[in-house]
């Protein structure tokens, strides 16, 4: 392209580019070039994105011999002249990908092929997928859900069960090998020559959470086959993939995939055990929230949406609590999360104040370099602070190839001496033992005790030993960091990979401990990048209530109720009563906490009451 000139994607009435075309061919593709960091490619870190140029363009092409290129400007090159451009060309000759090379990614200590996330670029930065994979992969919204990802629009991957097909030029091309975070990314240069008919790449597990008890987890992906899902899955590193059935206005997603038994991947579903999806629902309302139900037994929860567009269909009433939900959930043996905490807001505080809540989500969806959103962890904080415990767990809500499974994830602790399923992981959310990790991994205790333990104490306090441990094999760290009733005490500047300490604390009032990290890439700004979930402590004759955010709490729960009196679709008088009195109840166990300690607050009109005015 000119020096000043940028490719116009747009076609033409006649289906062409205005700045490329051939007279006697056809243009395939025309994509600005991605600019690698050939040069040191070995030591660049994974999933870094290549800058991209705003003049050079790859093109794609099938075409006569004596074609010629009709570029911006009037300007004509044959395409015979493309393979020895002389110095004045535009064009630059990118050599054919012909040689048929298996690739094969072998985990160093079995020599076992195994799932991986896979990236190869030629020396002009163009991208080579295997035979059976996208070269351009669709990223749009529900138009594609093939098993690629491509990375803010420019890195893209694919994901293989360990062994592809795939075509490479003759010369260097470069390879992103990945798979989760307790293994070691690869980047590596690669000579082929036309004798070169297979690739070998090894990849190391250095860090062993696995080993000892860790399970991760997405919980929060849409539109995925259960396959596709378990492929994608594996090859992230992610022991559980909840794939999640829901309803958009007029369109209903996974419906098909759920039958509210079936683990895929499991020993007794014909799989090996270690990786695995499970298909839920996503119960969703517009104002009142969103809702996940995870891993529950028997019928589908529905309805799946209510209340209207852009959730339900247009005119559907407020039928259905997120409250509701939740128990329903919790009857049928399955675990509650509200998704991409804290939004949609509204009912999220009856729903937690109920303890019907086994987790609240911190939410990536397609971005590696935002971190755990500080919103997300002071709205979780304002429930802990008054003594509701829920577990941290991470979800993606992929809902494209534009978001990776497992960007950030959940791990969480099942049992000592039992063995790794569905259940036993269900079982491991609600004991709360989990934390949430764009890429650290952590051990976190208070006295001894894991995380999501709830310890007492006497009225007179003590010490505790606060215990941690983190490594990294992806993001670099930065810093650890001690969170005491949501505020930050101890922090501590560590190593990139790998550190470990303790602090000891004086507690004499009831609290909880948490412990946080932070870490970013060279060129990356500091961001957010695990959290546990909290330990609890709770000190004789210390109530576990802060009065400013109880008060927020109060408010949320007016909220919904006004909502449901004044704006909502109102269903039938009966159905309208009913959830009318769950708000109620769960105001009235807040409202009744706070007049016992003596804590002032104010009311909506709907809930004032004498004892305000005398």
């Amino acid at each position: 392209m000119p020096d000043d000139g940028k490719l116009d994607p747009e076609l033409t009435g006649d289906g062409l580019l205005s700045q490329v075309q051939l007279d006697l061919g056809q243009v395939i593709s025309a994509l600005p070039r991605a600019l690698y960091p050939n040069e040191n490619w070995a030591q660049s870190y994974h999933n870094k994105l290549p800058d991209v140029s705003d003049n050079e363009v790859i093109i794609e092409y099938t075409a006569h011999p004596d074609a010629e290129f009709h570029l911006a400007g009037g300007i004509m090159i044959p395409v015979s002249e493309a393979r020895n451009p002389s110095g004045e060309n535009q064009i630059k000759f990118v050599p054919p990908a012909r040689q048929k090379v298996k690739i094969r990614v072998l985990e160093k200590d079995s020599r076992k092929p195994v799932a991986v996330k896979l990236h190869v670029h030629g020396e002009s930065g163009e991208y080579l997928a295997p035979v059976d994979r996208h070269r351009i992969p669709n990223d749009a919204w529900f138009e594609d859900y093939s098993v690629d990802f491509v990375h803010n629009g420019s890195h893209i991957c694919t994901y293989i069960p360990g062994e592809t097909q795939i075509k490479l030029p003759v010369g260097k091309v470069y390879i992103e090998v990945s798979k989760g975070f307790e293994i070691k990314p690869v980047r590596k240069v690669v000579t082929i020559s036309e004798d070169t008919e297979e690739v070998e790449i090894e990849i190391d597990k250095v860090l062993s959470w696995r080993e000892n008890g860790w399970i991760s987890a997405d919980t929060h992906v849409h539109f995925l086959s259960t396959n596709t899902a378990l492929l994608e899955g594996s090859a992230e590193g992610v022991n559980i993939v909840n794939l999640l059935a829901s309803q958009w206005g007029e369109l209903f997603t996974n419906i098909g995939d759920f039958d509210g038994r079936t683990t895929v991947g499991s020993v007794e579903a014909g799989g090996d055990g270690e990786y695995l999806v499970r298909v839920g629902t996503e119960n969703r309302q517009h104002v009142m929230g969103h809702i996940s139900l995870l891993g529950y037994e028997g019928d589908m929860i529905t309805p799946l949406t209510t209340g209207g567009p852009d959730e339900s269909a247009i005119g559907d009433p407020v039928e259905t609590l997120l409250t509701e939900w939740a128990e329903q959930c919790k009857k049928q043996d399955g675990i509650v999360i509200l998704p991409h905490f804290p939004n949609p807001r509204l009912e999220n505080a009856a729903t937690i104040v109920s303890g019907n809540v086994d987790g609240v989500e911190m939410t990536s969806w397609g971005s590696l370099y935002d971190g755990i959103n500080p919103y997300s962890l002071a709205d979780w904080y304002r429930y802990l602070n008054c003594g509701y415990f829920v577990a941290a767990v991470g979800g993606t809500d992929k809902m494209s190839a534009n978001t990776a499974v497992g960007t950030i994830r959940t791990y969480a602790r099942i049992r000592e001496n039992h063995e790794f399923t569905f259940d036993e992981w269900k079982e491991a959310i609600r004991s709360g033992q989990t934390f949430v990790t764009y890429g650290p991994l952590m051990n976190f205790t208070v006295d001894g005790n894991p995380m999501g333990s709830k310890i007492e104490m006497s009225s007179i306090g003590g010490t505790v030993d606060i215990g941690w441990e983190v490594a990294s094999v992806t993001i670099p760290m930065s810093r650890v960091e001690l969170i005491v009733n949501g505020e930050i005490t101890e922090s501590l500047a560590v190593s990139p990979d790998v550190a470990s300490g303790n602090w000891n604390v004086k507690v004499d009032k009831s609290s909880w401990y948490a412990l946080l990290v932070r870490g970013h890439y060279a060129d990356k700004p500091e961001i957010i990048t695990a959290h546990s979930s909290p330990v609890m402590i709770q000190v004789e004759g210390s109530r576990m209530l802060a009065a400013a955010d109880a008060v927020t709490i109060l408010e949320q729960i007016e909220g919904s109720m006004a909502y449901i009196d004044t704006i909502g679709t109102r269903a039938d008088e009966k159905t309208y009563k009913r959830l009318r009195l769950m708000l109620e109840s769960a105001h009235r166990s807040v409202h009744n906490r706070m007049h016992q300690l003596g804590q002032f607050h104010r009311h909506s009109p709907l809930t004032d009451h004498p004892e305000h005015k005398a």
